[in-house]
């Protein structure tokens, strides 16, 4: 399986979005060396707002199409249907729930067995999840002191389509969650125009 390993913060400072969540990921982007002096083009545009999703939800590009085409074949705004089906992704809501400190050691969490979907080991980090599906930590991995600092050091902020229960290490999806919801700075309409040329 393909991932993602470039530098992140790097990527970040590029993109101008925090798409990581380190909180040290943007602290050279002040200095003026790090500022673009040209125009960007139209495409250009486009480009960047295209790799702020791959860099957000840690996808290659053929993951990305093969998202894009599932969103256009969807009724309503296919830039809003894609970037909603992306935040249901098993890894990334592991990571908006605060299992993890960020969105590659979730995804590692998952394919390790360590993440658990109405009971059941699951260990796609693509897995679906769906409305009402409960998102638990397994019996073993409650004893590693990293996952329980992090999931009960309280790091995420809250959202309205996520809820927690602390005694049971434990997350829910509780509604679809809205585009305007959705904690990442994308301009959905430049990448489906984009795609749609």
């Amino acid at each position: 399986m393909a991932t993602r390993r470039g530098p992140r913060f790097k990527e970040c400072r590029h993109l101008g979005v925090n798409a990581c969540g380190h909180p040290k990921a943007m602290n050279r982007a002040a200095n003026p060396a790090f500022k673009r002096t040209k125009k960007i083009s139209e495409y250009g545009l486009q480009l960047i707002e295209k790799q702020k999703v791959k860099a957000y939800y840690g996808i290659m590009e053929r993951q990305l199409q093969r998202y894009f085409k599932e969103a256009a074949k969807t009724a309503g705004m296919t830039g809003a249907a894609l970037i909603i089906s992306l935040e249901c992704r098993l890894d990334n809501l592991v990571y908006r729930i605060g299992f993890a400190n960020s969105l590659r050691m979730a995804r590692q969490m998952v394919t390790h067995g360590h993440m658990l979907v109405d009971g059941k080991k699951i260990s796609i980090p693509s897995f679906g999840v769906k409305v009402g599906q409960h998102i638990s930590l397994c019996e073993k991995a409650r004893k590693n002191k990293q996952f329980r600092d992090s999931f009960l050091g309280g790091n995420r902020a809250p959202l309205d389509y996520l809820e927690l229960d602390a005694d049971n290490f434990s997350g829910t999806l509780i509604a679809r969650p809205a585009r305007e919801k959705i904690p990442v700075q994308i301009n959905d309409q430049l990448v489906v125009e984009y795609y749609s040329k």
